[in-house]
C-alpha cells in the first residue's frame, strides 16, 4: 500500500480529535480513519471481536494493541490511503505507534497533539447525551436540549448517556491515557513535524490552526 501526506491527532479522550480530523478531511480530502468509529461499529455489529470491545471499552480500558491494528489495517486497505490519511485516535501507545512506523515504511507522518484540560475534557464527555430516537447529540453543559436532559428538542426521543461517558468512567480513561498514551508526546517531538495547539479554544480556531499545520 502506497501512502501519501499522514497526519496523526493526538489527545487525552474528549480533547476533539474526531471533530478536528472529520472538518481536515473535509478540507484536504484525506482519508479519516477513526479507532473510535471502527471500535463502535464492531460493537453494533455484535461480533465476537465486538463484544470483547464492548467490556473493556465500558470499563475505561484500552482495547488490546493487536485487536485496533487489525481494524485499522482493514479500513487503511480499504481506503484511499494514497492521497493521504488522518489517524484520530491511533496510535495511542507506544507498541502501536512503532507498529505504525513499520506500516508506513518510510513515511514520516506530521503529529498534531490537540491540549485540553482535564476538567473541561470532563465537561465535554460526562456532559454528552445522544437522543434515542434520531441520534442528535446535546450536551447539557454546552449545548442543552431545550427540552430538558432527558428529552430530545428535535424528536422528542429519549436522551441517553453512554456507559463510558460516566464520570468515573472518564477519570480512569484519563488515567490511562496518562499512562500509556501521553508518552507518545517524547515519541513523536523527537522524531520531527510535530505540533502542539490549545485546545480550550473554539472549534474553529482549533481548525484553523490544524488545517495550517496540517499542510
Amino acid at each position: 500500500m502506497s501512502f501519501g501526506r499522514v497526519v496523526i491527532l493526538l489527545g487525552a479522550p474528549g480533547a476533539g480529535k474526531g471533530t478536528q480530523a472529520k472538518l481536515l478531511a473535509e478540507s484536504s480530502g484525506y482519508l479519516h480513519v477513526s479507532t473510535g468509529d471502527l471500535l463502535r461499529e464492531a460493537v453494533r455489529q455484535g461480533s465476537e471481536l465486538g463484544k470483547r470491545c464492548k467490556a473493556i471499552m465500558e470499563a475505561g480500558e484500552l482495547v488490546p494493541d493487536e485487536l485496533v491494528s487489525q481494524l485499522v489495517e482493514e479500513k487503511n486497505s480499504s481506503g484511499r490511503a494514497d492521497s493521504g490519511m488522518i489517524l484520530d485516535g491511533y496510535p495511542r501507545n507506544l507498541a502501536q505507534a512503532e507498529f505504525l512506523s513499520r506500516v508506513l515504511n518510510g513515511v514520516r507522518p506530521k503529529t498534531i497533539r490537540i491540549r485540553v484540560d482535564e476538567d473541561q475534557v470532563v465537561k465535554r464527555l460526562s456532559g454528552r447525551r445522544t437522543c434515542s430516537g434520531c441520534g442528535r447529540i446535546y450536551n447539557v453543559f454546552f449545548s442543552p436540549s431545550a427540552k430538558g436532559e432527558a428529552e430530545c428538542e428535535a424528536c422528542g426521543g429519549k436522551l441517553l448517556q453512554r456507559k463510558d461517558d460516566r464520570e468515573e468512567v472518564i477519570r480512569e480513561r484519563m488515567h490511562v491515557y496518562r499512562q500509556q498514551t501521553a508518552p507518545m508526546i517524547g515519541y513523536y517531538s523527537s522524531r520531527g513535524d510535530f505540533f502542539e495547539v490549545d485546545g480550550n479554544r473554539s472549534v474553529s480556531e482549533v481548525a484553523a490552526e490544524i488545517d495550517r499545520l496540517a499542510a
